[in-house]
This record gives C-alpha cells, sequence and structure tokens, in this order.
C-alpha cells in the first residue's frame, strides 16, 4: 500500500532574475512524497506561474486528489492529469524514486557515475546593460562554450551592443550564442529584429514572437535569416494530432522541451518523436525546479544522447536549494557521485 503526500515549497531567487515578463525573486514548487514499505519516493511538480499552461486556482486540489488515488498507478494517473503536465511530471518522478535502490537515482548512467559530463548553456538574465555584461563575462570566464541571452525587456539597440561586445572578443567557433526572445517581439516588427540579429551569426532565437500567432510564426521560419526555436508555442498543446499539426504548420528549425511545462518523459518524448520525424532539432531544457527536478531531468537528458548543449545550468539560482551531486564545471553539468543530499527541509532524507 503507497502512502502519498504532497507540500509546497518557496524556492528564493539570489538575486532578481529579469525576464520579458517580469522580474522573478520567489518561485514556488511543489513535491509528491511516497512511502511503501519504509522505501520513499519524490517528485517534483515545477509549475511556473504565468506560463505554465496548469497555473490554475485548483492547482493544489488536483495534487490532493492525486495523492488520494496513488493505487491507481503512475500511467493512469498520468492520463488524468493531461491538463496539468508539472503534475504528470511530479507523478513519473515520484514512482521512479520509489522504484529505484536510490531515491535520487532514477537514471543509472556513465554520467551518475561521475564518467561522462552534459554540455549546458550558460544563461544570461536580463537587466541593465552592466549586469548583463558582467554576467557574460562571468560565463566565457567559467569555460561555456554556448551562452544563452535573454533579450527583448531592454532597449533593443543596447541589446544589440552586447552581442556587438561578445562578437568582437569571441567568433562564433569559439562560442555558440542562442538568444531568448520569450515572444517579445511585434508581429510587424519581428523579420526586422531577426535580419538585424543575423549579423552576429547567432546559433538561434527562441519563441521571438507570442505564441498562437501560428500563421506569422510559420511565416517567420520560412524567411528567417537564423534558425527559430519554439519554446511558449508548445506549452498546452496536448495531444500528438494537435503536437503533430503544429510542427508541421509552423516548420521550426528547433523545439525546445522543458518536461514541466509539456508532461514530463512521456510527453516530452512524443515531441521528440516528431520533431525526428519532421527533420526538426530539439533539445531539453529546466524550467527554475528545484535541485530535485533538476537532477531527474538531467539524468534523463544524457540518456537521450543528444550532443547540442542543453539548458540544465538552474540549480545555483536558489539561497535554498537542496544539496545534490549536481556541479557546473567548464560549461559542463557532472554528478559528483560522492556529494551527498540533503532534502531534510522536505522531511526528506
Amino acid at each position: 500500500m503507497i502512502k502519498a503526500s504532497y507540500q509546497k515549497y518557496v524556492l528564493n531567487f539570489k538575486r532578481p532574475s529579469g525576464t520579458s515578463r517580469g522580474v522573478l525573486t520567489e518561485k514556488e514548487t511543489w513535491f509528491i512524497l511516497l512511502e511503501k514499505d519504509g522505501k520513499k519516493g519524490i517528485g517534483e511538480c515545477g509549475i511556473l506561474r504565468t506560463l505554465s499552461i496548469d497555473d490554475r486556482p485548483d492547482y493544489e486540489e488536483k495534487l490532493q486528489w492525486v495523492c488520494q488515488n496513488i493505487h491507481l498507478g503512475k500511467d493512469k494517473l498520468w492520463e488524468t492529469m493531461m491538463d496539468f503536465p508539472s503534475i504528470q511530471f511530479g507523478i513519473e518522478q515520484a514512482f521512479l524514486s520509489l522504484e529505484s535502490e536510490n531515491p535520487f537515482l532514477l537514471f543509472p548512467s556513465a554520467f551518475t557515475k561521475s564518467e561522462k559530463s552534459i554540455f549546458i548553456n550558460g544563461l544570461v538574465w536580463m537587466g541593465d546593460e552592466v549586469y548583463m555584461k558582467q554576467q557574460i563575462d562571468d560565463k566565457l570566464a567559467n569555460g561555456f562554450k554556448c551562452i544563452k541571452l535573454k533579450i527583448g525587456a531592454i532597449d533593443f539597440q543596447k541589446e544589440l551592443d552586447l552581442l556587438r561586445f561578445i562578437r568582437t572578443n569571441f567568433d562564433a567557433e569559439t562560442i555558440e550564442i542562442r538568444v531568448d526572445a520569450n515572444g517579445a517581439f511585434g508581429l510587424n516588427e519581428a523579420l526586422g529584429k531577426l535580419n538585424q540579429l543575423a549579423g552576429f551569426e547567432l546559433h538561434s532565437i527562441e519563441q521571438p514572437i507570442a505564441k498562437n500567432n501560428t500563421d506569422r510564426m510559420a511565416e517567420l521560419c520560412r524567411e528567417t535569416p537564423f534558425p527559430i526555436a519554439l519554446d511558449e508555442e508548445l506549452i498546452g498543446v496536448f495531444s500528438s494530432e494537435e503536437k503533430e499539426a503544429l510542427l508541421e504548420k509552423i516548420k521550426p528549425q528547433y523545439i525546445i522541451l522543458k518536461p514541466s511545462l509539456v508532461g514530463g518523459f512521456r510527453g516530452t518524448k512524443e515531441w521528440i518523436a516528431l520533431a525526428e520525424k519532421y527533420n526538426i532539432g530539439w533539445w531539453i531544457t529546466s524550467a527554475l525546479e528545484s535541485n530535485i527536478g533538476l537532477n531527474a531531468i538531467a539524468q534523463w537528458t544524457f540518456t537521450l544522447q543528444n550532443p547540442m548543449p542543453q539548458g540544465l545550468g538552474t540549480g545555483a539560482l536558489y539561497t535554498n536549494n537542496f544539496d545534490c551531486p549536481l556541479e557546473v564545471k567548464n560549461g559542463q553539468l557532472w554528478y559528483e557521485k560522492d556529494k551527498k543530499w540533503d532534502a531534510s527541509k522536505l522531511n526528506f532524507i
């Protein structure tokens, strides 16, 4: 008989972190905790307020229902929670964790044995020019070969100046640059801005315009001078038929997959299969989870063997995260197997 409970936890940012949707100072997350025959399991439901499709008033009620109906098992619960992708992900992790010898070792591999690493991009948050330049300097000094800049919040000319600063010092062979507009560009100005950005030999731009403008996004993906990656556009697209129709219509160069926002491992695998069918590139990104969710995503991502830099470098953002074996060194995420976990703030190990 499995006993299930849930718990809320508020993560505090070390410093306010800016996106085009506003500045974040804290981030709530929820955990599903399982217990059976003396063993424990944990899964993180990483909701992102204002962005997650399951940012709804009945969120906690749904978690309560899942815990009351835990006997239904992982697959049935996952299917029942189709409108709540972050809860789907928490369910997957919690059952995997309960079934594992070690509740945090979900996908044993050369990564969890500390033999191999995952290349990641270094994330540069929005802020004033000085702060963004300081972050860029830090990422380059810390050995990142790929950096991702959030753009669309400060003056566009200043953002171009920041890109010029990087390219003056580092060519595209040395440093790969990704930018993320979080849907900030207007429909009519987007192509002009893409043409200006193209001069800096960027790898790609995430979500140049707001989601649900599929006609315009399809035009941009046809006309763009450098690759476009869909991100927010994938949120809230549940059935395989809808997913396929979206990719077939827009034909993006890449899609970016956040398991917490697209239905966990199972939902992400559906997107990957369709992307590969249409010859669309993809990579995996965390969505500001705590180290518990990030650990699950990182271990699973390694098994996919995608050589591109993944978006998994968010573990150091918070003052009150959980101590864990994940460590970023030289632009790579490593699993230091001799380091201990500490999730005692949740009464869990």
